[in-house]
């Protein structure tokens, strides 16, 4: 038997696109099955236990992620120069599959955070080939722009300072003299594109925007994936 039924997700993502309601089938003394939702939440990676009761469906127990994950990370630039590039694992590479699933915001905050710790700001942006810009002194984003009717990009050219092929669908960027101290290649790399950039020597916040719930890489209007601003100045310097 299936019936139409609206769905409390208790803070779970797991509809792919927006919906009142889901189609449940249920049978007497059976879990119910739930049709048109995802096999696991898109933000925390739990498999959902449902539960019918007061004529709707509900998620047993609650998502720790109900507002997504926005991931904030540091990166060490003594040397003052960025190496920006969709693809740095020549030098800095985790597992991908040790935790949650890719797939979900809690899958990519882990890889972002575990790159971080190699030395790498690694974000997932999707296929967008986004652009690293200059916000303001010392900070800066990593966003893609759109068009207008004439062709004029919503985020002026002069302020990009690297342009990202995103064949991996993400952007990595490290301290350009650490990522050659552990044997990163100078000019010709075996992984793709580079740009070096110039900056401030110091400590580089990077937060994520592609975790947060809502988050729409598709939008009609820049879509910014990270804010990045110097924290602290170099020891070194």
């Amino acid at each position: 038997m299936s019936v139409r039924m609206s769905l409390n997700a208790n803070g779970h993502d797991l509809l792919p696109r927006s919906a009142d309601d889901v189609v449940v089938f249920a049978e007497p003394g059976e879990a119910p099955l739930v049709a048109g939702v995802h096999w696991s939440c898109a933000a925390c990676d739990q498999r959902p236990t449902y539960v019918i009761r007061d004529g709707a469906v509900h998620v047993q127990d609650p998502c720790p992620y109900p507002m997504g994950i926005t991931t904030e990370i540091t990166l060490d630039v003594p040397s003052g120069k960025l190496i920006v590039s969709d693809d740095l694992r020549d030098v800095y590479d985790v597992d991908f599959d040790a935790g949650a699933s890719y797939n979900t915001a809690l899958g990519q905050a882990q890889v972002v955070e575990a790159m971080a710790a190699l030395g790498c700001a690694f974000g997932p942006v999707g296929n967008s080939c986004p652009g690293l810009y200059r916000e303001g002194e010392n900070s800066y984003v990593i966003a893609s722009p759109v068009l207008d009717e004439n062709d004029v990009p919503s985020l002026p050219e002069k302020d990009r300072l690297a342009h990202i092929v995103t064949d991996v669908w993400a952007y990595s960027i490290a301290d350009f003299e650490d990522w050659k101290s552990k044997g990163g290649a100078s000019g010709t790399r075996l992984l793709g594109d580079y740009t070096v950039v110039d900056v401030a020597p110091g400590t580089y916040k990077f937060t994520l925007h592609s975790g947060e719930r809502g988050f729409d890489r598709y939008a009609a209007d820049t879509v910014v994936f990270a804010h990045i601003e110097r924290v602290a100045p170099s020891l070194e310097s």
